[in-house]
């Protein structure tokens, strides 16, 4: 029924894995409202268009897809989250589907992609090898001229903004943070790296994709960037 999958043995960052099946459903009673820039972006696309959601979490951004009539798969490493977004579509629109992977090494095919979102998942990714090779892999689903909505955290929000000095951190690399989810009475920690827009730029540019346009964005910080936004595209 869905061409675009590719069977493959799958590396699981296992602890990541666990970290969000935990957190599964504190994080989806608070996170329901699609971003003005996911909606933004899938209102360029078109109903003929096949899009990837990666790291899709709890479905929230997916189903503004569903809601166009765009075919999506989405794809997490946490089935718990993917359950969650499931539950979120009618069993009768075929146009949707869910994959667990690991998002350095998304389990679909070469170049069957026309568009990808690619939300708030990539800096928790540990690693900037593993980073950058997800990124690489985006490139490789993307269609020729296909186009991807990339966003990260930025390391400016006034929150994060005063935990990082000049040096790269000895037991790690410099944007790399533990962030607690203590919603629900929850006490779990989660890996982030929280990016320069700088960092961005490079790593995007490292995986070939081009990029059109790279935004600042205040969804919750008042003065600093709390979010980076890049629609990218492979030439």
């Amino acid at each position: 029924m869905y061409p675009f999958f590719e069977l493959m043995t799958r590396y699981h960052f296992t602890e990541s894995e666990k970290t969000w099946d935990c957190i599964a459903k504190s994080f989806n009673a608070t996170r329901r409202k699609p971003w003005t820039q996911v909606i933004d972006f899938v209102n360029t696309l078109s109903s003929s268009d096949m899009v990837a959601d990666i790291g899709c979490g709890n479905g929230r951004h997916l189903v503004v897809c569903v809601e166009k009539g765009i075919n999506i798969v989405g794809v997490d490493i946490s089935t718990n989250l993917l359950s969650l977004a499931q539950s979120k579509v009618s069993s009768q629109q075929s146009s949707v589907a869910f994959v667990q992977g690991d998002l350095a090494h998304i389990p679909l095919k070469d170049e069957r992609f026309d568009a990808v979102l690619y939300i708030a998942a990539l800096h928790i990714i540990k690693g900037r090898t593993n980073r950058t090779q997800s990124l690489q892999e985006l490139h490789r689903i993307l269609k020729s001229e296909g186009k991807a909505l990339v966003s990260v955290w930025s390391r400016e929000q006034e929150r994060f903004r005063d935990c990082f000095g000049d040096k790269k951190k000895s037991d790690g690399e410099l944007g790399d943070i533990e962030i607690y989810w203590r919603q629900h009475n929850l006490q779990v920690p989660r890996f982030y790296h929280l990016y320069s827009k700088d960092e961005f730029i490079e790593d995007i540019e490292k995986s070939g994709l081009q990029i059109e346009t790279i935004t600042d964005a205040k969804i919750k910080s008042k003065q600093y960037p709390d979010n980076y936004f890049a629609v990218v595209r492979k030439r």
